[in-house]
C-alpha cells in the first residue's frame, strides 16, 4: 500500500503530525510519500519518483479548502482523499487530530467507505474546461451593483436573476458558499445541483434544485464590466457582457473516505451545531 501525505505551510503543526504519520504507517509496512519539496522534512519517499496512479490514498492535511486544491492538482488520481482537519469547520476535513491513528487504524484494516461524490465540468467562452467539486460561482466582483444572467436548462430558458451573482452547487458543496446564501443542503449522495442566487433582487428567486443530467447555461446579460466565474474558489476567469458558461456533470468522481463513527449526519450535526434529544434506540 502507498498513501500519499499533504502537509501545508498553512498549517505549520501540519509538517510534525506528518512525520508521526509517516512513522506509523511505515511501522505497519506501509509506504509514504510526499511531494518532492517536502519529503526531505517528513523523511518518505518523493511523489515524483511514483506513478500518481500508484497511490492508493492521499491524507490532506488543513481544512476543506486544502482538499480541494489537492484535488484540483491531483485531479487524474484516483487515489480516495483522507482528511484530517486542522481548520475549522471541516465537512470534508473530518478527522480531528486527536482521532488521527484510529482513524488509520480503520484504514489499514479495511474499515472504511468510499464515497464517489459528483463533481462538474464548466465550459468557458475561450472553451477552456474548469472542475468544480463543490460549486461555480458567477459573481459581479468588483462591478458596482447588482447584475442580469439568464439560465438555461437543456437550452430551454428558465430565468433571469438580479443578483449579486448565481451558484451552482453539487451536493458536496450544498454546505458550502450555497448554504451561506441560503440554499439547501443537498444529501452527498444525491444526482442533483442546486441553483442558489446571490442576494437576489426579487424575494420569489429562490434556490432550485434539479438532476445532476442536466447542461444547464449562463449568460451574462448586462451591458457592462466583466464579472467573474470561480470554480471551488480557486481557478477563474473574466466573463464578458452576452457571453455564456456551461455546466454539466463530469464523468470523474471525487472519492471521499469516511469511516463508522463519522457519517454525514454526525458530521452535520457537529458542524452545525445542530442540537436536541438522541435516541439511540427505537422499537417498531
Amino acid at each position: 500500500m502507498i498513501i500519499a501525505v499533504f502537509p501545508t505551510d498553512y498549517f505549520p503543526q501540519s509538517f510534525e503530525i506528518a512525520k508521526q504519520i509517516n512513522t506509523f504507517l511505515t511501522e505497519k509496512g506501509v509506504t509514504v510519500a510526499a511531494e518532492k519539496g517536502v519529503s526531505h522534512l517528513i523523511g518518505c519517499t518523493s511523489l515524483d519518483t511514483l506513478s500518481i496512479d500508484d497511490i492508493d490514498f492521499m491524507i490532506s492535511m488543513g481544512g476543506d479548502g486544502t482538499i480541494l486544491r489537492l484535488y484540483n492538482k491531483y485531479c487524474g488520481a484516483k487515489a480516495a482523499i483522507f482528511g484530517i482537519n486542522l481548520g475549522h469547520l471541516g465537512f470534508m476535513a473530518n478527522i480531528p487530530v486527536a482521532e488521527i491513528f484510529p482513524a488509520l487504524e480503520h484504514l489499514l484494516e479495511g474499515n472504511y467507505t468510499i464515497h464517489k461524490r459528483i463533481v462538474l465540468t464548466g465550459s468557458s467562452p475561450s472553451k477552456k474546461k474548469y472542475l468544480a467539486v463543490n460549486d461555480f460561482t458567477i459573481h459581479r466582483g468588483q462591478k458596482q451593483g447588482l447584475v442580469e444572467i439568464s439560465i438555461y436548462v437543456d437550452k430551454m430558458y428558465m430565468n433571469t436573476y438580479i443578483a449579486d451573482g448565481i451558484i451552482i452547487a453539487t451536493p458536496n458543496g450544498s454546505t458550502a458558499y450555497s448554504l451561506a446564501a441560503g440554499g439547501p443542503i443537498l444529501s452527498p449522495g444525491l444526482d442533483a445541483v442546486v441553483i442558489t442566487p446571490i442576494c437576489a433582487h426579487t424575494i420569489s428567486n429562490r434556490p432550485f434544485v434539479l438532476t445532476a443530467s442536466h447542461e444547464i447555461t449562463l449568460k451574462y446579460e448586462s451591458a457592462s464590466e466583466p464579472i467573474e466565474v470561480r470554480a471551488d474558489g480557486l481557478d477563474h476567469f473574466m466573463m464578458h457582457p452576452q457571453e455564456e458558461f456551461k455546466i454539466k456533470k463530469s464523468p470523474k468522481t471525487f472519492p471521499l473516505l469516511s469511516f463508522p463513527d463519522k457519517d454525514y449526519f454526525y458530521t452535520l450535526r457537529t458542524k452545525l451545531g445542530w442540537s436536541g434529544a438522541s435516541f439511540k434506540h427505537f422499537k417498531k
